[in-house]
């Protein structure tokens, strides 16, 4: 028997000691006061995330025009987070190079944590601190937009990712919880959620669809038969 297993075993032993629930009628769910309750007091959670973002709706709605005007020209969009953030980053990408609400042309848009032989490659030579700096040296161009999303705007790879960007003439923008924080410090540009991590993270993909929601509408102005007809800018 390995290691593995055995805790297995200790693990389901205890499941099974465990209460049981209460018996409930089929198709009906039996919940607890306490879960509940923890569960509306997330939903209330929500709403101060929506807020914050509302404050800063100009700036997403301006970076929304910029990237679109840059990627217009060529650019390229570069992504990164850690967890649940690299998850987000990896939907604004899918976003710009598949499409958002109408058909238009896609666009070069890459999420650095997505690249698992060369991240895991560069944690195993350089270190993790350095997965996402060495490849914004490797792909990134001056007049390229680096995105970079941590709720608690302190992740030392994220950190060494703007710094390597600053001497590329990258411009580099920040999606965090609340603020002051390094990360937003180190970026030209932040938008700081002040809310609880979990709700901050939420908010997060709401402020992209929202640049995507902007993006879109400049590429239209610009080009209007790319969005109908789906041919090249």
């Amino acid at each position: 028997m390995t290691a593995e297993s055995s805790l297995r075993d200790i693990d389901l032993a205890h499941l099974a000691m465990a209460p049981a629930l209460p018996a409930v009628l089929p198709g009906a769910a039996y919940v607890d006061s306490a879960s509940a309750d923890a569960v509306r007091l997330h939903l209330d959670n929500v709403v101060p995330a929506l807020e914050s973002l509302r404050s800063q709706s100009g700036r997403l709605a301006a970076w929304g025009v910029e990237l679109a005007q840059r990627m217009l020209r060529g650019q390229r969009l570069l992504a990164a987070g850690n967890g649940g953030s690299a998850a987000e980053a990896q939907h604004l990408t899918a976003e710009l190079v598949g499409r958002f609400d109408g058909e238009r042309v896609p666009f070069s848009a890459i999420s650095l944590h997505a690249e698992t032989s060369a991240m895991t490659a560069i944690a195993n030579d350089y270190g993790y601190d350095d997965v996402f700096a060495r490849q914004v040296r490797a792909h990134g161009r001056s007049g390229d937009v680096l995105v970079l999303l941590s709720t608690s705007g302190k992740s030392p790879n994220l950190l060494r990712a703007a710094e390597a960007a600053s001497r590329l003439n990258i411009t580099t923008w920040a999606l965090t919880g609340a603020g002051p924080n390094p990360l937003a410090g180190a970026c030209d540009e932040a938008v700081m959620i002040d809310a609880l991590n979990a709700n901050a993270q939420e908010g997060h993909l709401i402020a992209l669809h929202a640049v995507c929601r902007a993006f879109d509408l400049e590429v239209a102005r610009h080009s209007p038969a790319v969005l109908q007809q789906g041919g090249r800018p």
